[in-house]
C-alpha cells in the first residue's frame, strides 16, 4: 500500500472542484484496507472513501485520507432456474457492470445504464431510474464495520433502502463497502413505465434487453452532460415527496404538475420540473448554472470551487421553496472545509 500526500483530486470528482487531499491511498483488497485504516488511525486522521467522485461536492482542502476503493472483479456465483446471483467489486464501474450483466443475459439493471459511479456508491444512495431501484434487484454485500471492526455481510432488510436512502446515509461513515450481490433475473421482462420507453417500444413484437440500455443510454446523453466535457455531479436535488393535500393546493395553482404516486399515498414531485417553472432551468451565475436542458444538473462551467456550487444550490432551494412551499435536498454528499469535522449529513 502507497500514501501519497497533498494529491490532487480535481480529475476524481466529476464537478472538477479544486480540491487537495493531505493523504491518499487506492485499496484493492481486504488486506490493503486494513493497512489503510491502521495508517489513519495512527495518524488521527479521519477517512473520506472515493469512488468516482461522482456524487461528492469537495472543498479546497479535505483534511483526511482519501482512500480510492479500487476493489474490482466480477462473477456470476450461483445459478437458478429463474434468476442468478452476480457479485461485483465496490470499485467496479456501474455502467460496465450493468453493460456485463446484459452479456450474460442476467436481467433487471438495464434501466440504470450510464448512471455515473461505482458499484460501490449504488446501494448508499439506492440509485434508481426509470421506475427501477437498485434495491428491487439488491442481494447482500460485504463491508467493514468501523464500529465493530470486522467484516459483515448485510442482506436487504439490514441496509434499510428507501428513495435515495439507506443505512450508509442514517450511519454515515460507518461502513465501508467492499463488494455488492445482486440477484438477477434469467428471463428478460422490461420495465417501460417511463414515457419515452413506452413511445419507443410501443409497436414492437418483441423487446430486447440491449435495445433497451440502448435506448436509455441516447435519452441520458440527450439530457444529460458528459461530466468530461461539462463537469457536474449528475441530478443535484432529491425528488421531492409530498402529501396528497400539499398536492391538490399545488395543482390548483399548477395544473401540469408532474408528480408520481409512491406506495405509502404520498406523492414525488420532478424536482426539475419544479426548477423549471421556476424559470431557473439555464440559469447561471459566476461560474455555476444549472444545465440548459436538464435543470437537474448543476454545472461548473469554469473554475467553481465548493463554496460557489453551495450558494448556487442554496438560491435554488430558496426560489422553489419560496413559489411552491417545498425542500429540495441536495443528492451528492457535502464534505465540509478543512476546519470543520467531517459530519454526517441529517436526512429532512
Amino acid at each position: 500500500m502507497s500514501i501519497q500526500e497533498d494529491i490532487s483530486l480535481q480529475k476524481k470528482n466529476t464537478l472538477g472542484l479544486k480540491s487537495i487531499a493531505r493523504f491518499f491511498t487506492t485499496v484493492r483488497d481486504r488486506t490493503s484496507l486494513q493497512a489503510a485504516l491502521s495508517f489513519a488511525e495512527f495518524h488521527h486522521l479521519d477517512i473520506v472513501i472515493l469512488g468516482s467522485g461522482s456524487n461528492v461536492v469537495l472543498p479546497p482542502t479535505v483534511n483526511a485520507l482519501v482512500i480510492e476503493m479500487g476493489v474490482k472483479g466480477k462473477q456470476i456465483i450461483s445459478r437458478q432456474e429463474d434468476a442468478s446471483l452476480v457479485s461485483a467489486g465496490a470499485g467496479e464501474n456501474w455502467d460496465e457492470f450493468v453493460h456485463w450483466t446484459i452479456r450474460q443475459n442476467l436481467y433487471g439493471l438495464e434501466n440504470l445504464s450510464l448512471i455515473p459511479g461505482t458499484v460501490g456508491a449504488a446501494p448508499v444512495q439506492n440509485i434508481g431510474a426509470y421506475g427501477v431501484e437498485i434495491s428491487q434487484h439488491f442481494y447482500q454485500l460485504e463491508a467493514w464495520d468501523r464500529k465493530r471492526h470486522q467484516f459483515v455481510t448485510l442482506s436487504e432488510e439490514d441496509c434499510r433502502f428507501g428513495y435515495r436512502h439507506s443505512i450508509f446515509k442514517i450511519q454515515q461513515d460507518r461502513y465501508i463497502i467492499l463488494s455488492v450481490v445482486f440477484r438477477l433475473i434469467r428471463h428478460f421482462s422490461p420495465v417501460l413505465s417511463y414515457s419515452a420507453l413506452q413511445t419507443t417500444f410501443q409497436n414492437r413484437n418483441s423487446i430486447e434487453a440491449e435495445q433497451v440500455r440502448q435506448t436509455i443510454c441516447k435519452i441520458r446523453s440527450q439530457k444529460l452532460p458528459d461530466p468530461v466535457v461539462l463537469p457536474n455531479a449528475g441530478s443535484f436535488f432529491k425528488n421531492p415527496v409530498i402529501t396528497e393535500e400539499k398536492l391538490t393546493s399545488l395543482k390548483s395553482r399548477y395544473s401540469d404538475i408532474i408528480a408520481y404516486p409512491q406506495s405509502d399515498g404520498r406523492w414525488k414531485l420532478a424536482a426539475g420540473w419544479l426548477i423549471d417553472k421556476a424559470g431557473l432551468k439555464g440559469f447561471q451565475t459566476g461560474s455555476v448554472g444549472t444545465y440548459k436542458t436538464q435543470a437537474l444538473v448543476l454545472v461548473n462551467y469554469g473554475e467553481a470551487i465548493q463554496a460557489d456550487i453551495i450558494t448556487f444550490a442554496g438560491h435554488v432551494q430558496n426560489r422553489i421553496k419560496q413559489l411552491f412551499g417545498v425542500s429540495l435536498s441536495i443528492e451528492p454528499r457535502v464534505y465540509p472545509s478543512r476546519d470543520t469535522p467531517i459530519i454526517p449529513d441529517k436526512r429532512e
